[in-house]
């Protein structure tokens, strides 16, 4: 009995620094575990950010594609007419095809040894 009636003021500051410690290191695994879940909120952030802007980034290519314009353009490319236009289609002309009268490129003339080495050394 004299021993912890002599010792218990003692035992209770140990007991309490225990305490202390352990508290401590409950809140540094804590606080690494926020940092680290920030760490993911900004990725998780930025990884929207980019989603945001590619879902923008299509509708607006949807919308231009779907323009009355473009898909008029588009039509008419593929041979479709409006109400109250008239197809026209050519036809091919009669007798033998013509013949392509384009001018065949010439052949450069061969350089002799003497010109290259004259060239190199002469001109300027």
């Amino acid at each position: 009995m004299k021993f912890w009636q002599r010792y218990s003021r003692e035992i209770l500051i140990i007991v309490g620094v225990l305490l202390l410690i352990v508290v401590m290191m409950d809140y540094n695994t804590r606080l690494e575990k926020l940092n680290e879940l920030n760490g993911k909120a900004v990725t998780v952030r930025a990884e929207a950010t980019m989603v945001l802007q590619t879902q923008i980034s299509l509708q607006t290519e949807i919308a231009a594609a779907t323009s009355e314009p473009v898909t008029e353009g588009e039509a008419r490319n593929n041979g479709e007419i409006r109400d109250g236009d008239q197809r026209i289609v050519p036809l091919p002309a009669e007798g033998p095809p013509l013949l392509d009268a384009s001018t065949p490129t010439p052949l450069p003339e061969p350089v002799q040894k003497w010109q290259v080495w004259m060239a190199l050394f002469f001109d300027e």
